[in-house]
């Protein structure tokens, strides 16, 4: 049943994104030798990470330093394959700062839309510590990680399995779980449409929930907090104020609570107003993302390792986070009556009974046989109900494959005109079963066998259909 679930969501999904599913196996891109910026030096590596795959990237370092410097992996986000030049911006401008820093080529082999591992990265970003402590000029007790965005839920992860990491940078980085960070984020999306109400706080977290469930929302629930606890390096955490991605005000809290839970008062937390997700400037609130640093960041990262480095650790050094539109929501796992086994037993539910009923009547027209219907109500709760469970998954797909640039119709009260549509159409198929049961028990007498068969399947869809509904969001304002 859950493959059958995974199956059909993968499918849809992808149908809707214009994509076929990644392949887990293909092979990680490789970069060309990336030239040595002013002042610096490149020197390409490999190592090897999970699984044995043998990865590639580049050092970039100070070109004269007079004693071994200290290093940094940088760690990207998600997204399979991601090659090195994407973080090149940062490895300059560290490597600027007197600290030599490794960027590598991202695996895709064990690694899609679908399947990802942080354990699994985490091996690879550990394999790149190991390479880079072994590099002419950089002292090995001094090398740590970087990680941006999932990034940073793989470096606390590396750290916690390895006295060889020094300290720890994460930029909108997340303590808490991915699922909640990405309905955070593709909800601010619809509100920056002016969407509020069912759709965001029903429809939308319950899909995750449901996605979650048919194993197609890799690492949902992944324990960030519990990651934390373990971590006993000297922490950064660094945020954008206009980070649309991940909630820069929820998270630092979650952070403190996190390591001091396990001992750890290393940390410092560091804001910069009017930057993106990934700490750069950005020319509209952060939906696009400039090519420069954020003012002070990368002067910041330089100062705060040679410190943490040098028997100068901070101790909660923690500035006042930056305010977010709007709060994240915890979410839980789906409890077993909203779970996918029960969601495709009910959809199936609604496919057979709101579809058998007018096919039936035109069977039975088709052969000259007619039975005089026990309400016409019957007609619109097959219709609606139809219409509204199908018309619910297709749009919220639809939201979920526009990622971060939704459209979602025009808005009237904080509610797309194709959510009130569907909601119009639940409200009728409600009351359309209510009428069709006060109708077929006042005819009950009279009712053949046959068609008591068929209403019974329609009535009993009807009464499933009001409490999904309301699951849904769609009888809610």
């Amino acid at each position: 049943m859950k493959r059958a679930i995974t199956v059909v969501l993968t499918l849809v999904a992808c149908a809707l994104q214009g994509t076929a599913p990644a392949s887990a196996s293909a092979p990680a891109p490789t970069s060309a030798s990336i030239p040595a910026p002013p002042g610096l030096t490149s020197a390409d590596v490999s190592f090897t990470g999970f699984g044995g795959l043998t990865l590639h990237g580049t050092v970039l370092a100070p070109a004269k330093a007079a004693r071994p410097v200290p290093g940094v992996v940088l760690v990207t986000g998600s997204g399979a394959g991601v090659p090195r030049e994407h973080l090149l911006t940062e490895a300059t401008e560290f490597a600027r700062r007197g600290v030599a820093v490794l960027i590598y080529d991202k695996r895709s082999a064990g690694y899609s839309d679908f399947r990802r591992s942080y354990s699994e990265l985490a091996v690879d970003a550990l394999g790149a510590v190991g390479a880079l402590r072994a590099r002419p000029g950089v002292d090995p007790a001094k090398v740590g990680l970087w990680g941006l965005s999932e990034g940073g839920w793989v470096a606390p992860l590396a750290a916690s399995r390895s006295a060889d990491v020094a300290f720890v940078i994460v930029v909108g980085g997340n303590a808490m779980p991915p699922i909640r960070q990405q309905v955070w984020n593709e909800e601010s999306a619809l509100r920056r449409a002016g969407v509020s109400g069912s759709l965001i706080e029903h429809g939308k977290r319950n899909f995750a929930r449901l996605g979650a469930d048919a194993g197609l929302f890799a690492e949902a629930f992944f324990d960030a907090e519990g990651v934390l606890e373990r971590v006993r390096q000297p922490l950064l955490g660094v945020w954008g104020g206009r980070d649309l991605q991940t909630p820069p005000e929820d998270n630092p809290p979650l952070f403190a609570r996190a390591l001091r839970r396990g001992g750890n008062t290393r940390y410092t937390f560091r804001f910069f107003a009017g930057a993106d997700h990934a700490a750069h400037t950005t020319p509209d609130g952060g939906v696009t993302r400039g090519e420069a640093l954020a003012p002070g960041y990368a002067d910041l990262v330089g100062t705060w390792v040679h410190d943490a480095t040098s028997g100068r650790p901070p101790v909660a050094d923690a500035a006042t986070p930056s305010k977010q539109d709007h709060a994240s929501a915890e979410i839980s796992p789906s409890p077993w009556w909203a779970s996918g086994w029960m969601q495709l037993v009910a959809f199936a539910l609604f496919v057979v009974a709101f579809t058998a009923y007018p096919l039936v009547a035109l069977v039975r027209r088709l052969r000259g046989r007619t039975v005089r219907p026990v309400s016409r109500w019957a007609r619109l709760l097959a219709g609606a109900g139809l219409t509204s469970a199908l018309g619910l998954f297709v749009y919220i797909f639809y939201l979920m494959a526009a990622g971060r640039t939704p459209d979602p119709g025009p808005v009237l009260g904080g509610r797309p005109l194709p959510w009130l549509v569907l909601q119009t159409l639940a409200v009728a198929a409600v009351a359309a079963g209510i009428a069709t049961a006060v109708a077929w028990r006042r005819a009950a007498a009279t009712v053949p066998a046959g068609e008591r068969v068929r209403l019974g399947l329609l009535v009993t869809a009807g009464v499933v259909f009001v409490p999904w509904a309301v699951y849904w969001g769609l009888l809610i304002p």
